[in-house]
């Protein structure tokens, strides 16, 4: 039973849902319409409103919030719905919505998350039916928990993340925490601390299983855009600056001015992590010096532009393969770092900054067998990319080791359909009793 505290807390989050948010829903969507960050013709699935039938037969409802779960959960969506089952997968982002309408398999459908609103997740739960629930990394809201607990349909946590600024937080409210995960019937967390972590805090059964990015396929590329790119760049000195955040663009245009002097011709791409920020970045650069072309603006580099800003969705797997060098944003600000384990697996020698707890585990295993790739300013990173643009040998052999670094993590996505099974198995349908879940052998 829920301490007092907790209950307080959970009836004050119901309370402010339905007193301010919901009334504020229709003002925050729009604002959101007007930033590229929301569909206008399906805003009816925010308020849980379907705009799909429900399939005959058992659902699974799968959620990740944006790109990096998305892609991370699709080959695990393609084992469930192979087990005869139906899927419907939401989303919170736009962008993770758009990959997941190109990639879903035939049985699986994507709708936009409701807002965690009682009345709105009730209506999408009563439509969908869903058997089981399962949600990806650290996706946890609080009324959804409560409405699946109320229908009797297990929650499952697949690739569970908790980072410590997370856990610390939750770990300060240990009554509203255990009230909240208790609720969780399984958690398949990404690594032993992951596992520790939702075990204090009131799962009941854990199992680490791995971290599912490991066995998701690279991210693809149209070979037309390939060649037209490679066309455009010739035999040009090259390197990536991919999923940038705010602060790190200026960082790499810095590093740029110095590397030019070494590499004469020196090309940088630049992809924000976030494409709408395309027009801001350009405004930001303009009067510096240096030629910007714009990607989304149709441009393509030419002999004479310095800086190639790839503001376009879907096409990181393009420059990963264009580019020899690659560094990963997120990590020269505390964002916790972007996914390297993409470039790797395209052959590419990797770069990152201090802030990287979001794949501790991961860039720990590089760091190990690829010295140099750590870098704090500018000025490291200009250094160190410039090395590896010159020596071939250099990159051949971060390249080689990265792979290698990475190789003992793969076997996540058997591991944790191995764990799932108990609750597949159990075909259970609203209303009856929750599967007894009992950790699997990690």
């Amino acid at each position: 039973m829920a301490s007092l505290s907790a209950n307080i807390a959970f009836g004050l989050y119901r309370a402010f849902g339905s007193v301010v948010v919901r009334p504020l829903a229709p003002l925050l969507l729009s604002y959101r319409v007007s930033r590229g960050k929301e569909d206008p013709a399906r805003l009816d699935e925010r308020y849980g409103r379907a705009s799909r039938s429900r399939p005959d037969g058992a659902v699974v409802w799968v959620h990740a919030a944006s790109v990096g779960e998305t892609n991370a959960v699709l080959p695990l969506i393609k084992e469930i719905v192979g087990s005869g089952r139906s899927v419907v997968f939401t989303t919170v982002t736009l962008t993770a919505a758009r990959i997941a309408e190109q990639r879903l398999p035939p049985g699986a459908v994507h709708q936009f998350s409701p807002i965690d609103v009682r009345r709105w997740m009730k209506a999408f739960i009563a439509h969908w039916r869903p058997e089981m629930a399962i949600f990806v990394e650290s996706e946890l809201w609080p009324q959804a928990i409560a409405t699946l607990t109320g229908e009797r349909i297990p929650l499952v946590i697949v690739n569970g993340r908790l980072s410590r600024k997370s856990f610390e937080g939750w770990h300060r409210r240990p009554s509203i925490a255990h009230a909240l995960f208790s609720q969780v019937n399984l958690c398949l967390a990404q690594t032993e601390t992951d596992g520790e972590r939702y075990r204090s805090l009131g799962v009941p059964a854990v199992t680490v299983t791995g971290n599912l990015k490991f066995d998701t396929p690279p991210p693809g590329a149209d070979d037309g855009a390939r060649e037209a790119l490679a066309r455009e760049i010739g035999n040009r000195p090259l390197w990536l600056a991919a999923s940038t955040h705010p602060g790190e663009e200026e960082i790499v245009v810095a590093a740029h001015r110095r590397m030019v002097a070494r590499h004469p011709g020196l090309l940088t791409i630049i992809v924000p992590r976030h494409p709408h920020r395309g027009a801001e970045l350009v405004a930001a650069f303009a009067g510096n010096g240096l030629s910007i072309a714009c990607r989304s603006s149709g441009q393509q580099p030419t002999p004479s532009t310095d800086i190639y800003l790839a503001d376009t969705l879907g096409e990181l797997g393009l420059f990963y393969r264009i580019a020899p060098v690659a560094f990963v944003g997120g990590s020269l600000v505390d964002h916790g770092g972007q996914n390297p384990i993409e470039p790797v697996v395209l052959g590419t020698a990797v770069l990152h900054g201090p802030h990287i707890q979001n794949f501790a585990d991961v860039y720990e295993a590089l760091d190990k067998l690829t010295a140099g790739c750590r870098v704090v300013d500018a000025g490291k990173l200009a250094e160190s990319a410039s090395i590896l643009i010159a020596d071939a040998r250099a990159r051949e052999r971060c390249v080689t080791n990265a792979q290698a670094a990475l190789s003992p993590f793969r076997g996540a996505l058997e591991r944790t359909m191995v764990a799932l099974k108990p609750v597949l198995r159990s075909e259970g349908k609203p209303g009856a009793p929750l599967v007894r879940l009992e950790p699997a052998q990690s």
